[in-house]
């Protein structure tokens, strides 16, 4: 439990210098936006790449994966279900509302937990995949639907290959599964530049924190309330259900899967509804208070389970 404590500590400090570089502004008033840019186009996808050419493959695809799955469908359903049946919501903010619930940022905060906490960023790698991969796809292709009338099939297909986080990690997924290791003068600058992935997008993400106004009136609270409570409780216990007593996992193991339950709901819900117009504000909100709310939920489940 210490190491788990120490390791919350670090990731706490990090995002509280960038807290208040964001609130002295030294950096300037774009510096957020580049440096999330420099995180997802450069720095994670050389992490993602160098830490699982390493990894076993029985850590990538193992029963860790099917309960994250099976959490998150859980999450999505639940959303749904309240959206659709009880508030009648439209189609494009019922979906945006289920990405906020069931959608993790198992990359900007992900990997960092993976690091400090659980002991290696591989464990947030497959869940990455998971959502771009499948979930992504899925979304944007209803939100095309219920807002145009009409889907892009060529840009759904595209978009999770034109990723730079999944490129990054197949190709790693690739190396590990075929054994082969490039020589260490290969590596070293893949590895220098995944090194700076977790501290950059830790300040960053402290950087977004100075400034934002919560809850505003007119702006879907009980979406945003309902959506926040399902991320942060609803999915951690059906990840705890599943993992415990249907697929049998114990031990660290079980931490972990709960663990990527707990994170809060990726930046890419925001991105996904300000690219439709639909439900931008609710998207907001909820990744906020999920990301601020997480930090205690991943204690408490530290101390649970860790």
């Amino acid at each position: 439990m210490g190491g788990v404590l120490v390791g919350f500590a670090i990731i706490g400090f990090i995002i509280a210098v960038g807290y208040l570089v964001g609130r002295i502004g030294i950096l300037g008033p774009n510096a957020g936006f580049v440096l999330n840019r420099i995180v997802f186009f450069v720095l994670s996808p050389c992490l993602l790449f160098t830490v699982l050419e390493s990894a076993k493959v029985s850590v990538l695809f193992s029963s860790l994966l099917v309960v994250s799955l099976v959490a998150a469908l859980v999450a999505f359903a639940a959303y749904t279900a309240i959206a659709r049946f009880v508030w009648r919501r439209e189609v494009p903010e019922m979906v945006v509302g289920a990405l906020g619930a069931g959608y993790v940022n198992a990359n900007n905060i992900g990997i960092p937990v993976a690091v400090y906490v659980l002991g290696s960023a591989a464990y947030s790698a497959p869940v990455v995949l998971l959502q771009l991969l499948v979930f992504a796809p899925i979304a944007l292709t209803i939100l095309d639907v219920a807002t145009t009338g009409r889907v892009s099939v060529w840009r759904v297909l595209l978009k999770p290959i034109s990723n730079p986080l999944i490129i990054g990690s197949v190709l790693g997924v690739v190396l590990a599964v075929t054994g082969w290791h490039p020589p260490d003068a290969v590596l070293k600058p893949f590895e220098l530049l995944g090194g700076a992935a977790v501290p950059v997008v830790l300040l960053a993400f402290g950087m977004s924190l100075h400034g934002q106004k919560l809850l505003q009136a007119g702006s879907g609270r009980r979406d945003v309330l309902v959506a926040s409570a399902i991320k942060l409780v609803g999915m951690p216990v059906a990840a705890w259900i599943f993992g415990r007593f249907v697929f049998g996992v114990h031990g660290h193991p079980l931490f972990v899967v709960v663990a990527l339950a707990a994170l809060p709901a990726a930046q890419n819900v925001f991105n996904y509804a300000s690219r439709y117009s639909r439900g931008e504000i609710i998207a907001r909100d909820t990744v906020l208070i999920t990301t601020i709310g997480s930090i205690p939920v991943l204690v408490v489940v530290a101390a649970l389970l860790g």
